[in-house]
């Protein structure tokens, strides 16, 4: 097994991306046959009841996580919520699930959008690194989501 530290984390539900601040994460790769991993999060309680919902309603979620480093690129799983505990004023969520198939690098596919959105030069450079830090969807995930 492996694990990660996670450092941000989203949710796709009803075609939005729903962020829940972390105070603390981890990501385990079970590496197992089945290519299983899990997710644990500490967040506010404030919280609680989505997750419960999630889990009673057994609904597949579209996570994307940032592990490790805030450079990396948000990796995709598909999972299932598995647990949720209350601890003092926060909550744990525990879900597992399967990373989802790799996709093109996020700043190639980014930088194609701005280009084709006629963007060049200073203007280009500035929105390129202002979105290399707030990670915005892109248009092509939104689009896919939406089919």
């Amino acid at each position: 097994m492996k694990t990660f530290k996670m450092l941000s984390v989203g949710i796709l539900h009803e075609e939005r991306m729903l962020d829940f601040p972390l105070i603390d994460g981890i990501i385990i790769n079970q590496e197992n046959s089945h290519r299983m991993w899990i997710l644990e999060m500490f967040i506010d309680k404030e919280h609680q009841p989505i997750f419960e919902k999630w889990m009673a309603d057994e609904e597949l979620l579209e996570v994307k996580v940032v592990i490790s480093y805030p450079e990396n690129e948000p990796a995709a799983f598909r999972v299932a919520v598995k647990g949720v505990k209350l601890i003092g004023d926060n909550v744990s969520v525990l879900m597992k699930g399967r990373l989802k198939r790799a996709r093109a690098q996020y700043a190639e596919q980014l930088l194609e959008e701005l280009i084709g959105e006629g963007m060049g030069g200073a203007e280009l450079l500035q929105r390129f690194e202002s979105d290399m830090r707030s990670r915005p969807r892109l248009k092509k995930d939104q689009e896919k989501e939406n089919e």
